[in-house]
């Protein structure tokens, strides 16, 4: 990873104060988060239905909720075969794999109005089993599923470069930037797995982030506007590294961004502070250093500070289910356990 400069960001960093504990409180100790972790990890399989899967609030969103809570399954280190939960966790694949639909596309677009959230999200899952999945007939399963869903991901891209909330054909070729970070992270995943997955789909999408950058360095709802989002520009920011572009002539500023309006975001909101800060905090881990150990402490305190008395999160309008696999992940950052989020 590079280490060009970006003299300033510490300090800002140090300023933002947003939702965050103060510095005079103590900070959370590795037995603290540790306790978290198991608390919240224990609670999220128990929610998980007979059927493999996990609903959001109002039951819906049912396929990205399974792919984001088997994700902070796995990144607890166990797998399909081995570990605590990989119960769960083979239920959660099997679930998914089920869902995966001629086209390729992973969910059920006629009970889910925003389905490229669930597809990206599964893709990313799934791509994280396929390593270590030592039975052969569902290791080819799940390389026809991944190898299925690339090809409709790369129909569904927008002449923009983006992706909507519903494929391009299905949704008048609207894009939107949340969703495209998703696609993206899934589509590296499947890469990184041994998923054929094509370089001009992943350029296309690196190429509408930086279309999407503002002067100020935030990234805009989508290619025709909207005002720089912060949850969007920390999702980007993981995306260019996903993509391999530490040297991008953007990060910086996207970073900037970053550290000056993360504070305007509320973690009881609609799920946008759970969203930025899973993605900030992929970023600030690989980043490593100095900078991460400053906002690990802050960010760790301030979850761990926010767990119920049942070891779950109830934050945000899209659920608990949502607010604690995004915590847990978070929390669980440093044992390193899944490929895509390895420095």
């Amino acid at each position: 990873m590079s280490n060009y400069n970006r003299s300033g960001i510490l300090l800002m960093l140090l300023i933002v104060a947003g939702g965050f504990i103060p510095l005079s409180a103590a900070a959370a100790t590795d037995a603290d988060v540790q306790r978290a972790v198991d608390r919240g990890l224990e609670w999220l399989a128990a929610q998980q239905s007979r059927m493999g899967h996990w609903n959001a609030g109002y039951q819906r969103y049912p396929t990205a909720m399974t792919a984001l809570a088997g994700i902070a399954l796995l990144a607890e280190g166990s797998t399909t075969t081995q570990g605590k939960y990989s119960a769960n966790i083979r239920r959660a694949v099997d679930y998914l794999t089920e869902r995966s639909r001629a086209n390729g596309l992973i969910g059920d677009p006629l009970r889910d109005d925003r389905y490229t959230y669930g597809h990206g999200f599964s893709m990313l899952f799934l791509s994280q089993v396929l390593g270590e999945e030592e039975d052969e007939d569902r290791r080819q399963q799940l390389i026809d599923v991944l190898a299925r869903a690339v090809v409709f991901s790369g129909r569904a891209q927008t002449t923009a470069g983006g992706w909507g909330y519903v494929s391009a054909k299905d949704g008048h070729d609207f894009d939107e930037g949340s969703t495209t970070i998703t696609q993206v992270q899934g589509l590296r995943g499947c890469r990184n797995a041994g998923i054929p997955v094509p370089k001009e789909i992943i350029d296309k999408a690196v190429t509408y982030i930086q279309k999407c950058t503002g002067n100020d360095g935030g990234v805009q709802y989508n290619s025709k506007g909207g005002g720089g989002r912060p949850a969007i520009t920390a999702a980007a920011l993981a995306c260019l590294f996903n993509a391999g572009e530490y040297d991008n002539k953007y990060v910086p500023k996207l970073l900037d961004y970053c550290c000056r309006h993360l504070d305007n975001i509320s973690n009881q909101s609609f799920g946008h502070w759970h969203y930025a800060h899973y993605y900030y905090a992929q970023v600030l881990y690989r980043e490593g250093g100095k900078k991460w150990e400053d906002y690990r402490k802050r960010i760790f305190q301030q979850i761990v500070a926010d767990a119920g008395p049942d070891g779950s999160w109830n934050q945000g309008y899209i659920g608990t289910v949502y607010t604690t696999a995004i915590n847990l992940t978070i929390l669980q950052l440093p044992k390193a356990a899944l490929p895509i989020y390895q420095r």
